[in-house]
């Protein structure tokens, strides 16, 4: 029988989810199932067991007299009396044995091995408590009532007598090389570096001879983990399974550090599982007030370009100070500028994360737990892999670099606590260096595990500490292959996450025309790095002119298009509306034509922010550029319908821009074109500096 894959589990390992047959099933139709069930039980070979192999062997030698007397009994079914406590008793034997049916597939699970060693002695006791269970089945079982030869009843009679004395132990080998695995892990416990020949032996024994054995198993604990997690299941095994992790881990990068990688394997599924980002990924810590420390409900920007809470800033002002609270620079002025952009952000993490959390259902483990390792044990065996592999990066040869960086990918994917421990031990400068590389794969490498290390907190100050942001961008611009300048654009978004690096990513000349140039280049998740890129640098005001004249609004209505995904349009939906606030970004909006493509998307798109995003910029379009916009938006019949549902179904925000703009079409249609220009609503709306407020 093939070993069991491990893919797409629903389940707990060592977990059994048996079900007792429905009332009134027909003894046949009983007896058939169990006959099933039983040899399904003994085509499972003890040899293809990592572990518990005599315990395996046993169980299949008991569960073949079992099936010999179900066979004798189907033989003779005519017969069999129609008796509450026969059909009682087949029930129970048939949920024993789905429970030892489970227990066999978990024992050859593809990628369990190391953690059924860990729990040897569990295992040991399952096969004891089941195998009893079958023979209490069997001693309350009225046999004589049950017309079949007295060989057979003698047969099942001696094997539930020696099912009630069996001895089901740890296996001699399993023992031992199951104390060496907590030696080990006790060693790491300890801040001790284990012995790596050890180590190796227990691979040896558990048959994981390759890089992708070892990353099996660390997939599948990670799962084990995950489904602990998002079950809110007891989690006093996550120290054990975290400990395990470490292990592999440790194993994977050292042990088999001089394995090739090979692109054919599962080395290489990160290429074909490159990560999107989204406009929510933002650091909330920016979206606080600098004065109160809460999160801003009405952010407005002063003349030295820093953001603070409507309320907040007001008082400071009040109280007669003119100098910006956070830089301590004189004012120019006291005028407050809304800051639109990051309202909107704001809301839309209000939304995902605020007011109503909600877990999700993607059995992925949550990376946001991974703060901490789980275990000191895991803790240690990452601060020795984070040593290694930084020397690795320093003075290896370009092999070991460039599987190094690649290690440093897949660690960082994984955990919070592992990007902090190597950036603590100075990954950053080795990686930023090997982005000059020559090998489209290494280059690769290193700029992901970069990707991935800017989005810890000290990501971002660690990059732009050792001047990381021109070899980025020069990726960005004249990466070796597409993919590594599309991660490019992913790092120039996580470092936009900090206010003060905003400035010099918009003061480099290559930075945006290469983002807006990806925008029209790249791949679908290389559009969408590229527009959320953009979308962070409009944090900044000032940067709102220099992707307007990078040609940004071009670029992105060619995105405004069915056969992008939703959730791509809707992103450049947000850029634009941000753009569209002021005059040249309204205008620009207009020169591409863009006026029916909104339109239509208001009209196609299904997502409430997408929508929301289709009636700001129409807004914008009407306040900024005026008469000639709405007159021609008042022709559209199919116009007011849309707007009257937003008010109904769509956000409280979509919903008040929608009233502003049927006010705006009412005026219009009530008032002759020459007097437009005196609605009191349009100098409301012009009456607002910097943009729209909602």
């Amino acid at each position: 029988m093939n070993t069991h894959l491990s893919n797409h589990r629903d389940r707990r390992i060592l977990s059994f989810p048996a079900v007792h047959p429905c009332e009134g099933i027909s003894t046949a139709t009983l007896v058939a199932s169990l006959i099933t069930l039983s040899q399904t039980i003994c085509n499972f070979q003890p040899q293809i067991f990592p572990t518990q192999k005599r315990n395996a062997r046993e169980t299949i030698r008991q569960i073949s007299i079992i099936s010999i007397f179900l066979h004798e009994i189907q033989h003779n079914c005519s017969i069999i009396p129609n008796s509450n406590s026969i059909i009682i008793s087949f029930s129970e034997l048939h949920f024993t044995l789905q429970k030892i049916h489970f227990l066999m597939q978990d024992c050859t699970l593809e990628g369990a091995n190391l953690l059924l060693l860990s729990k040897s002695r569990h295992v040991a006791d399952q096969f004891c408590s089941l195998i009893r269970a079958v023979a209490t089945t069997v001693d309350v079982l009225p046999l004589h009532r049950i017309q079949i030869c007295e060989e057979v009843k003698e047969l099942v009679e001696l094997v539930a007598k020696q099912a009630r004395k069996a001895k089901f132990e740890v296996d001699l080998s399993d023992e031992i090389a199951t104390k060496k695995l907590y030696s080990i892990l006790h060693q790491f416990e300890r801040g001790t570096e284990p012995n790596v020949h050890i180590m190796q032996e227990i691979l040896d024994y558990l048959k994981i001879n390759s890089w992708n054995d070892c990353n099996r198993e660390i997939k599948f604990i990670e799962n084990e983990i995950s489904l602990l997690e998002n079950r809110d299941c007891n989690q006093r095994e996550i120290p054990l399974l975290s400990s395990l992790v470490g292990f592999l881990s440790y194993c994977r990068v050292v042990i088999f550090e001089f394995e090739s990688l090979d692109q054919n394997s599962d080395q290489y599924e990160a290429r074909i599982s490159t990560e999107m980002i989204s406009i929510t990924c933002l650091n909330p810590d920016d979206f606080r007030c600098p004065i109160s420390l809460e999160l801003m409900t009405e952010p407005v920007t002063v003349s030295t370009g820093q953001t603070y809470d409507r309320a907040s800033i007001h008082k400071w002002l009040k109280a007669g100070n003119r100098t910006c609270p956070k830089t301590g620079e004189n004012l120019n002025t006291t005028e407050l500028v809304p800051n639109t952009t990051l309202k909107k952000l704001i809301q839309q993490f209000c939304t995902d994360n605020g007011v109503s959390f909600s877990k999700s259902c993607n059995r992925n483990r949550d990376i946001t737990k991974t703060i901490s390792p789980g275990s000191s044990a895991a803790a240690h065996a990452m601060q020795f892999l984070s040593w290694f592999l930084t020397r690795r990066l320093v003075f290896g040869t370009e092999k070991q670099k460039n599987k190094a960086a690649y290690e440093i990918r897949l660690l960082t994917r994984s955990s919070i606590f592992n990007r902090a421990c190597l950036i603590e031990v100075g990954t950053v400068p080795p990686l930023l260096e090997l982005l000059a590389t020559e090998d489209k794969t290494t280059q690769e490498n290193a700029v992901s595990a970069l990707m991935k290390l800017s989005k810890h907190s000290n990501g971002p100050e660690n990059i732009m500490g050792h001047n990381g942001l021109k070899p980025i961008i020069s990726v960005l611009k004249n990466g070796l292959s597409l993919e590594a300048q599309q991660i490019a654009a992913a790092i120039i978004f996580y470092l936009c996450s900090v206010k003060e690096y905003r400035k010099s990513i918009g003061e480099n000349q290559d930075a945006i025309p290469c983002l807006v140039e990806l925008v029209k280049q790249g791949t679908t998740y290389g559009k969408k790095n590229a527009v959320v890129a953009i979308f962070g640098l409009l944090l900044l005001p000032r940067n709102h002119q220099r992707v307007i004249e990078a040609g940004a609004v071009h670029a992105l209505v060619s995105i405004l298009d069915p056969s992008y995904k939703e959730e791509l349009v809707t992103e450049a939906l947000a850029v634009i509306a941000a753009l569209a606030e002021n005059f040249d970004g309204a205008n620009a909006v207009l020169e591409a034509s863009a006026l029916p493509l909104i339109t239509g998307m208001l009209r196609s798109v299904t997502s409430r922010a997408g929508k929301e995003h289709c009636a700001s910029i129409l807004l914008s379009l009407c306040v900024n550029v005026g008469v000639d916009v709405v007159g021609v938006l008042s022709k559209d019949i199919t116009l007011m319908p849309l707007l009257y549902s937003l008010l109904t179904d769509g956000t409280a925000h979509a919903a008040k821009k929608a009233r502003f703009l049927i006010k705006i079409l009412q005026d219009f249609n009530e008032t002759a074109c020459s007097r437009l220009k005196g609605s009191s609503v349009l100098r409301q709306l012009n009456g607002l500096n910097g943009g729209l407020e909602f």
